[in-house]
């Protein structure tokens, strides 16, 4: 075989093996973007999951609102906790953050990348072989032309032997001759022709083979080698943007568990004790000395004015007549009026009973004044409305104030009788309730005739019941209902978004990055936070968009309210 064929199948073979190699190759690269892009995505699921997990958590650890959540908030402990709940779902938010970056900075982009990528990779393989099918064409037309030649020679050969040998033969006629050499003129034509073709494709195909090796098939390595590195460097920049999401979100965590911190290091041993000593003790004085008793004489055993029980019979002796009778515990069902509690904790529930009273009795009478205002209206303009369909609600406002005000003054006439029959305490206690504050500045008067209505024997007596009735009565009549609207809750502090929030629900508000609104409830535990804009424009804000300011002589308070 020639040299110059073998080494053209050489360089055919080794480009082939370097096309194979390369298909290889760049697949696998492509393979890896992909799986990368899966770890990614699985990170992302994980984050989720975390996220939901931590908010859940933080949910069930919320407290609830019943009586022994809502005394419990009155301990920094308990508001310590509640304070570190929140702040955990606050950091659950920023593991939702985490997330959704690495799904749209990362899982996206590679996504598009990879579909972009392998378009590109076929692109240049198909020009790759589109450019070695050619050359392979092109040789199998050299090799075509070299044999039509090769053969054309040779026949030109033989029948020029063949004419020469006629030509010295005597016995060959003169037309044999002739005919020999025409035969031999025409074959030596043939091979002329084959030879100006084979030259003719032996000089394009070896243009062609130089542009293919030194020009197209450069390109295309070049191309693909392009194309790899930038398939490399977009997985770098790929892997440092998972850092970068990750280290994004470090300072709002740092600020969570600063938080949390700061919750805990608000918590007061001192004063939460003094709460529990405060709202447990029971009012009874001490018992007195018990006196010695001498049986060699008739002596009666004697209990000191202090001691908590009166006696009404002579004791037996050998046994003592004092008894610690507050700490006999109540079988039964708790009665209305407290009485199965110590002295000082059946005055504070009376208390707090009477207040929630005031409170309910206000509320009717603002319901009251806003219908008889716009019953005046209706009068006023009857277009408007019926005047007389208001006053069926009117009626039933009434009904309610004046149930309400008897169970006041039942009320009231226990706590008097606490207040009556209570040891005489260094600073008394008012009682003064949100009602009768607005028409009088002296509750030590009402204390007193409180007291003065305690019989000799103990009982109570109804005279002060129509006094606090017409009381109320005046003070309905006289009193300013301006306010026609409910007042708006006090702001707690404001916030910042962080990032921009399209309010589409119902209830929501539209944020924009850095707004600033005002707070005026704080996240309960649900992810939302209660914000205003201004006196007409309310609404609920995801509390992971936005960062809280809270007022230091608020934040206690509206985190249990």
């Amino acid at each position: 075989m020639d040299v110059g064929k073998v080494e053209t199948l050489v360089k055919e073979q080794q480009l082939k093996d370097q096309f194979e190699n390369l298909e290889k190759h760049t697949q696998w690269g492509i393979d890896f973007v992909e799986r990368y892009t899966k770890f990614v995505k699985e990170r992302s699921e994980i984050e989720l999951n975390y996220a939901k997990q931590i908010r859940n958590l933080s949910k069930k650890y919320q407290p609830k609102k019943s009586t022994r959540e809502e005394e419990e908030g009155k301990y920094t402990w308990c508001r310590a906790f509640l304070a570190s709940l929140n702040e955990l779902n606050d950091y659950a938010g920023q593991h939702e953050l985490i997330a959704e970056n690495m799904t749209s900075q990362i899982i996206a982009e590679l996504t598009r990348y990879i579909q972009d990528l392998k378009s590109e990779r076929k692109t240049h393989f198909h020009d790759g072989r589109k450019a070695q099918q050619h050359i392979e064409n092109s040789w199998k037309q050299l090799e075509l032309s070299k044999r039509n030649f090769e053969r054309a020679c040779k026949e030109a050969d033989r029948a020029q032997q063949y004419f020469e040998k006629m030509d010295a033969d005597i016995n060959v006629t003169k037309a044999d001759v002739e005919k020999a050499r025409q035969q031999a003129q025409l074959r030596h034509q043939m091979a002329a022709d084959n030879k100006s073709e084979y030259s003719s494709n032996l000089q394009k195909f070896n243009q062609e083979q130089t542009e293919h090796y030194h020009t197209l098939i450069p390109n295309i390595f070049q191309k693909l080698q392009e194309m790899e590195e930038r398939r490399i460097e977009r997985v770098g920049e790929s892997m440092k943007t998972f850092a970068e999401v990750d280290r994004q979100i470090l300072p709002i965590v740092g600020k969570c568990l600063d938080g949390m911190t700061k919750a805990a290091e608000s918590i007061e041993a001192k004063t939460d004790s003094a709460q529990v000593v405060e709202s447990y003790k029971s009012g009874f004085e001490p018992p007195g000395d018990v006196e010695f008793e001498d049986y060699g004489q008739a002596m009666k055993r004697t209990v000191s004015e202090n001691s908590l029980t009166k006696p009404e019979k002579p004791d037996k002796p050998g046994k003592g007549k004092s008894k610690l009778f507050f700490f006999k515990k109540n079988k039964g069902a708790n009665p209305e009026d407290f009485s199965h509690l110590p002295p000082e904790q059946r005055r504070k529930k009376l208390q707090a009973k009477i207040d929630d009273i005031n409170k309910d009795i206000q509320k009717e009478m603002d319901q009251r004044d806003a219908l008889t205002k716009m019953k005046d209206v209706y009068v006023k303009n009857p277009q408007m409305g019926d005047p007389s369909s208001v006053d069926p609600r009117l009626a039933e406002i009434a009904q309610h104030i004046d149930k309400l005000q008897t169970e006041l003054q039942k009320f009231e006439g226990w706590l008097a009788e606490v207040e009556g029959r209570m040891p005489v305490r260094s600073e008394p206690t008012q009682r003064q309730s949100s009602v009768y504050d607005k028409q009088s500045n002296t509750p030590a008067a009402n204390n007193n005739c409180a007291q003065d209505r305690e019989s000799p024997d103990g009982s109570y007596t109804e005279e002060q019941s129509s006094e606090v009735q017409s009381k109320v009565q005046t003070d309905t009549e006289f009193d300013d209902f301006d306010n026609e609207e409910e007042e708006m809750l006090p702001t707690i502090g404001t916030c910042k978004a962080l990032y921009p929030f399209e309010g589409n629900n119902e209830g929501t508000l539209t944020l924009a990055e850095g707004e600033v609104l005002f707070v005026i409830e704080e996240d309960k535990g649900d992810g939302w936070t209660r914000v205003r804009r201004n006196e007409e424009e309310e609404g609920y804000i995801p509390t992971s968009y936005v960062e809280v300011f809270l007022d230091t002589d608020t934040k206690g308070l509206c985190m249990w309210r």
